[in-house]
């Protein structure tokens, strides 16, 4: 849960720079398992924001906030996401160089463009690409340089004595990212966005503009790419580290991960008056049967209204998903208190609705809306999908 400090933080984002306050508020929240003050990365498919509320008591209010304008514009940019196989350190800097400059309350120990002799206005890569040496052997966690000294300068709580060109946020949880695909990380963020962008009637800060505007376009992807990404980031959320077994790239330095080989999916299906269509479920049962097709899965699926009426657990090749109407209204909260009583715990939920209906405040679990044409996305959290049939 956010502390206080946080929490008056976005308050007062909120009301100066709503669409930073909303999007902010969004976002899951956490403590931090650094000394950086903030952080934000995609974890297990969720958009979240890490505190540490000691080292971000340091900062002065109109710091703190910059700091977690800072963390939005890292998200928005996908840069958590779009490191892959490059040199983290150079990347870290190269991404805080491309947003920085937008941001007038940064503390002066942040990297700046001007630090490094470099312009404004480029994008991260292009400042990577300037900044890596293109003989660099060193590993991808360091600057290839064997300092020892260069690591403790983005430890937070220095304040004003910190070293120019430090990164001052938390880049090491970026690593949750990675087993989040681009593309779906994109759809996560585009959600986000939308519903920020309604909340703030539509009052868009200027640097951010152009940004937002490519996220208010229509998606690109198909709904039944999006649907296969959000199932194989669930699978890859299943592997547990293991010193039984060697790492593949460090060898016995670092713990090797034993994959959970089935995949545990519940699957929610609104059977209410309001999402009686039987082309649409079809097609989604169709796409969702022949994906788990392909892999060891097991589905638990829930037929819903205000309460469940059906369930049907589902495993092996011959998969398949019945018909059924149940009428009445719409509860989405019943399928998310049978996840949390599961054993083992789905590695996500899946559920097909018009979102129209209470739903719970929060979950903890990786969730993939599936909403009818004219659905609307009941809460801030789980990643939107839409069918448009």
């Amino acid at each position: 849960m956010p502390g206080k400090l946080l929490e008056n933080a976005i308050v007062r984002l909120l009301k100066e720079r709503p669409f930073y306050g909303y999007l902010l508020a969004g976002l899951h929240k956490r403590p931090a398992n650094s000394d950086f003050p903030v952080g934000v990365t995609i974890s297990a498919g969720v958009p979240t924001l890490a505190c540490n509320e000691a080292g971000f008591a340091t900062y002065s209010p109109q710091e703190q906030e910059a700091l977690l304008e800072h963390c939005v514009m890292h998200l928005l940019h996908l840069h958590p996401s779009r490191r892959k196989e490059r040199n983290s350190h150079y990347w870290d800097i190269s991404c805080d160089l491309a947003i920085n400059p937008a941001l007038e309350q940064m503390p002066m120990a942040a990297p700046r463009p001007e630090y490094f002799n470099m312009p404004d206005g480029l994008a991260a890569e292009e400042y990577y690409h300037r900044l890596v040496d293109p003989f660099d052997t060193g590993n991808l966690d360091g600057a290839g340089m064997g300092s020892a000294d260069q690591s403790e300068k983005g430890a937070s709580g220095a304040g004003d004595g910190q070293e120019q060109g430090s990164v001052l946020d938390d880049h090491s949880i970026w690593e949750e990212a990675d087993c989040t695909p681009l593309r779906l990380a994109e759809e996560m963020v585009r959600g986000m966005v939308r519903d920020a962008w309604q909340q703030s009637d539509g009052e868009v800060p200027g640097e951010l503009r152009p940004l937002v505007t490519s996220f208010l376009t229509p998606p690109r992807l198909p709904w039944q790419m999006i649907l296969r990404q959000f199932m194989a980031t669930a699978g890859r959320i299943g592997k547990r580290s293991t010193w039984q077994r060697e790492n593949r790239r460090f060898a016995h330095e670092t713990p090797g991960s034993r994959k959970r080989h089935r995949l545990n999916l519940l699957i929610g299906i609104d059977v209410s008056d309001s999402t009686n269509a039987p082309e649409l479920r079809e097609a989604f049962a169709q796409e969702l049967v022949r994906i788990a097709a392909g892999r060891d899965c097991c589905l638990t699926v829930l037929y819903a209204n205000s309460r469940i009426q059906r369930l049907v657990k589902l495993s092996g090749k011959g998969v398949a998903i019945a018909s059924y109407h149940g009428g009445g209204f719409t509860d989405l909260r019943p399928v998310f208190d049978y996840a949390r009583t599961m054993h083992p715990r789905p590695a996500a939920v899946i559920y097909l609705t018009d979102g129209i209906g209470p739903a719970p405040e929060s979950m903890d679990l990786p969730t993939l809306w599936v909403l009818t044409r004219a659905g609307e996305r009941p809460v801030p959290w789980g990643v939107e999908l839409r069918l448009d049939l």
